[in-house]
């Protein structure tokens, strides 16, 4: 165990994001993703008892998000919806983003569901998350940690 760090954060999971450099993303998904077949061969950390909330909560905390693009977070647009729609558990991580800091609800970019599973085939990884509701996808592009000297 280590201290300060969320505990859903696995040992193979904090060794994934650490890995991770500048401009690379993650994947963090729903139960019914199909995480097998866009993964390609690319690492997959399933956390089936994990809501999509938790699961971003948990790696937001130690994952910088990339201030060098306009929109870091992208998500999947819910099909046959009006474009402006988010679900109940998009919007819980949206304002996830606001409240911690990380972004703002501007810098998260809705994305339709075959340009998302294209963006995915380039992520590093996918955590597939426990989550049921249906278009809980989020996508997360990695940033930098600067260490300013006093």
């Amino acid at each position: 165990m280590l201290k300060g760090i969320d505990p859903l954060l696995s040992p193979a999971l904090l060794k994934i994001l650490c890995e991770m450099g500048h401009g690379d993303e993650i994947a963090v998904v729903d139960a019914n993703f199909t995480a097998e077949s866009l993964g390609q061969g690319k690492p997959i950390i399933r956390l089936p008892g994990c809501d999509l909330y938790r699961t971003c909560a948990a790696i937001l905390s130690v994952f910088p998000l990339d201030t060098a693009v306009t929109q870091p977070v992208a998500y999947m647009r819910v099909s046959d919806a009006p474009a402006a729609h988010t679900s109940s558990v998009q919007l819980s991580v949206i304002e996830l983003l606001e409240t911690s800091g990380s972004a703002a609800s501007e810098r998260c970019e809705a994305m339709e569901r075959f340009i998302f599973y294209e963006r995915v085939k380039h992520a590093y990884a996918i955590v597939q998350t426990g989550e049921m509701q249906s278009y809980a996808n989020f996508i997360f592009k990695k940033g930098v940690i600067s260490w300013l000297s006093a």
